[in-house]
C-alpha cells in the first residue's frame, strides 16, 4: 500500500541530533495527509533565539528534531476536512501564502484558561517535536511542513518580505502577548531590556501604542544602534557588574525583559516607579534565581508578569501590526545574513558566534 502523497517530489529535512553533533540531512517522500491537515511548501525560516539556545545546549529539546518555528510558506494542498478558512475567517486555497502559530492544541483538550491555549495539555509545537517515521515535516528546516488540523493560521500578502513574514509566528506574536499582559501602554514610560528582535519589535509596538517615552538597554553596542530606528528615545549600554545604584534612566511605568538575565531582571524591578509592572519574556532557559526585594514590591505596589509564547489574539494582532508597519520600520534588515538549507551548519555557527539579530534560511 502506498502511504505517500502522489505527484510531489521528495523533500529534504535537516535533523538536529544534539549539542556538538553534526546535523543530519535526510530526504523523504511526503506522507498522506490526515483529515483536516494542510501541506505547505516552506519558503523561509528564521533562526529564533530559542533555536540557538538549543543548538548551544542551554535548553534541551528531544534528540532527532527538525528545528525552526519562525516559518512562512505557500499552501500546496488542503484536506477537504479542513474548514478552509484562516483565523480571520478568510477563505484559503492552494497557492495562498500563510504563516501559522508555533503550537497546535490537540483535539479533545482544553486550555487551563481560554486565554492560554499555549499551555494546553499534550501541546504540539512546530520545530520542537520528535522527527520519526513519516512525521518528519514538522519544523522549519525542511522543504515542506504539514500543519496539524487544529493549527491557527493566517493568510498574508506576498508583498510582505518573507524575511519579515517568517518572524510573525514567534517573535512578533510573543511581543504582542507581552504588550497585552502589560496593560495600557499609551502615555507610559517604557524600558526594554534586550535589543534583539523581540526588544526591537517591542520598541516599535510601544511607539505605535502611544508610549510617552521609550528606552532600550543592551550589552551589545552594535544591537543598540538599531534602537532609534525602531522608536526608542534613548539607548543605554548595559555593562557587566551594573547595579541598581544611580541608574542612568528615570523610573518607568513598564519594564519588558527579553534577556532572561537575572541581573537585568532585578535592575528592571529597581527601575519601576510606584505602581509599575515588569513583564518577563526572555527567561526560557535555566539561570540563577532573581534576587527580588519583597519589601520594595509591596511598598511600591509593583507587579511582575510572565509570558511564554502567545495566544490566538496575540498572533492575529501581531500579524495586523506587521501588515501595517513592515515598511515603516526596517524589520527586513534585521535578518543580517541568509543561508540555504544546505548551509544550516554554517548558519547556526554564525548565529551562535556573531550574535546577529536574526539569521535567515531560504528554503526555496
Amino acid at each position: 500500500m502506498n502511504n505517500t502523497l502522489p505527484g510531489l517530489p521528495p523533500g529534504k529535512a535537516v535533523i538536529f541530533n544534539g549539542q556538538g553533533l553534526p546535523f543530519e540531512f535526510i530526504t523523504r517522500q511526503v506522507p498522506l495527509i490526515k483529515p483536516g491537515e494542510i501541506l505547505v511548501k516552506t519558503l523561509y525560516t528564521t533562526l529564533c533565539g530559542s533555536d540557538i539556545h538549543t543548538y548551544c545546549g542551554r535548553r534541551l529539546e528531544p534528540p532527532h528534531v527538525v528545528l525552526g518555528h519562525e516559518i512562512v510558506g505557500d499552501i500546496l494542498w488542503i484536506d477537504p476536512a479542513h474548514p478552509g478558512k484562516d483565523i480571520r475567517g478568510e477563505a484559503i486555497e492552494a497557492g495562498d501564502r500563510i504563516t501559522w502559530s508555533i503550537f497546535s492544541v490537540p483535539e479533545g483538550f482544553t486550555p487551563p484558561r481560554q486565554d492560554m491555549p499555549q499551555k494546553s495539555a499534550h501541546l504540539f509545537k512546530y520545530g520542537h517535536h520528535l522527527a520519526e517515521g513519516d512525521d518528519v515535516f514538522n519544523g522549519g528546516l525542511a522543504d515542506y511542513c504539514i500543519l496539524r488540523s487544529s493549527t491557527a493560521l493566517i493568510k498574508i500578502s506576498p508583498a510582505i518580505p518573507v524575511k519579515v513574514a517568517a518572524t510573525i509566528s514567534c517573535a512578533h506574536s510573543t511581543v504582542m502577548g507581552g504588550i497585552r499582559v502589560a496593560g495600557d501602554i499609551a502615555g507610559k514610560k517604557v524600558l526594554v531590556y534586550g535589543a534583539g528582535l523581540l526588544g526591537l519589535s517591542c520598541l516599535a509596538m510601544c511607539r505605535e501604542a502611544g508610549a510617552a517615552w521609550i528606552a532600550v538597554t543592551d550589552n551589545d553596542a552594535t544591537r543598540l544602534q538599531w534602537g532609534e530606528r525602531f522608536g526608542a528615545d534613548l539607548m543605554y549600554l548595559f555593562t557587566a557588574g551594573s547595579t541598581s545604584i544611580s541608574l542612568p534612566w528615570p523610573e518607568v511605568d513598564i519594564v519588558f525583559d527579553m534577556t532572561g538575565n537575572p541581573q537585568a531582571m532585578k535592575i528592571g524591578i529597581d527601575s519601576l516607579a510606584v505602581g509599575g509592572c515588569a513583564v518577563w519574556i526572555g527567561a526560557v532557559f535555566p539561570a540563577e534565581p532573581v534576587q527580588v526585594d519583597a519589601q520594595k514590591i509591596v511598598r511600591k505596589l509593583l507587579q511582575i508578569r510572565g509570558l511564554h509564547n502567545y495566544n490566538y489574539e496575540d498572533f492575529l494582532r501581531a500579524t495586523l501590526f506587521i501588515e501595517d508597519n513592515y515598511d515603516k520600520y526596517p524589520f527586513e534588515q534585521l535578518v543580517e545574513k541568509e543561508y540555504s538549507l544546505d548551509e544550516v551548519e554554517e548558519a547556526f555557527a554564525f548565529a551562535s558566534e556573531s550574535k546577529p539579530v536574526r539569521v535567515g534560511i531560504k528554503i526555496s
